[in-house]
């Protein structure tokens, strides 16, 4: 739930998802489930000579299980509040272990 919880905050902000197949798509966040699918709007991919097929298209659907990397906006990534986060959640895992 942590990432899903860091990419709902990232809505509406430019984001550059690469796939597993290699390919790279830039575009908006337009939403994200709890399995980290992916909408996005307004794309256009890094390599149009390799993809020509995705040049007439703006939105897609990404499913989160042939998503490699996700980069992000530096400047919209509060590293923080994520390590703050993370060592919460880190902490309330450790507690619900049963020895």
């Amino acid at each position: 739930m942590l990432f899903y919880s860091f990419f709902k905050s990232l809505v509406g902000k430019d984001v550059v998802v690469e796939l597993k197949n290699d390919l790279s798509i830039c575009g908006t966040l337009h939403s994200v489930d709890q399995y980290l699918n992916i909408k996005m709007t307004d794309i256009s991919v890094t390599d149009p000579e390799k993809y020509p097929h995705m040049l007439s298209v703006k939105n897609c659907f990404i499913r989160g299980s042939v998503v490699r990397y996700v980069q992000l906006p530096a400047d919209e990534v509060d590293t923080q509040l994520l390590q703050d986060a993370a060592h919460f959640y880190s902490e309330e895992k450790s507690l619900d272990t049963w020895p």
